[in-house]
């Protein structure tokens, strides 16, 4: 299943985020968020997808950048994709929940946001980062993805008028209705 009408819209401030099923290399946004490797180097999933779609431009920007801490995150253009950029962001592997995947995971979300918001974008689209390979669980992953999103446009929107969640298929999607359920949202 796969669609680009919202699922789900909510309210966070003066922004709006939408949850979404689908391809994110196909959406028309400043700002798709690459779920990305330290060496910020072609991986799979949707990190795999995102540099297909960009084309090799993309590597080299990368390679310019010198890596990425876990939990931060680096911004390059987005070449031949719809979106103008794409901002690289080095989620946790999950090892248990006792290594601060939690706080590292919340902290890709939050300095996406803030580095759209030094770049001037207006939207910006997540996939579900850290829960490919990286294993981090689903629910857990969704429920720290929504609530720092709602939280951080809520207390400073940053000049962002759309966030696009967007889930690669429909138990993901499932998984951040009921985040957003479980906050009174939606």
């Amino acid at each position: 299943m796969t669609s680009h009408t919202p699922l789900l819209t909510v309210e966070a401030g003066p922004a709006h985020i939408d949850l979404v099923i689908g391809d994110i290399t196909t959406l028309d946004v400043d700002a798709i968020v690459n779920a990305a490797n330290q060496a910020l180097a072609p991986g799979g999933g949707v990190c795999g997808a995102i540099f297909r779609a960009a084309g090799p431009e993309l590597i080299g920007a990368c390679e310019a950048l010198g890596g990425c801490d876990t939990g931060d995150v680096r911004i390059t253009p987005g070449f031949r994709l719809k979106a103008r950029h794409v901002i690289h962001a080095v989620g946790p592997v999950w090892q248990g929940g006792g290594r601060d995947e939690d706080v590292l995971l919340a902290s890709c979300y939050r300095r996406a946001l803030e580095v759209a918001a030094d770049n001037r974008l207006t939207s910006i689209a997540f996939p579900a980062i850290s829960t490919g390979i990286y294993g981090f669980p689903q629910d857990r992953a969704a429920r720290i993805a929504a609530g720092t999103v709602v939280s951080e446009l809520s207390a400073n929107p940053r000049g962002l008028s759309r966030v696009v969640l967007c889930c690669f298929d429909a138990q993901s999607a499932q998984h951040h209705i009921e985040a957003f359920a479980g906050m009174g949202l939606g």
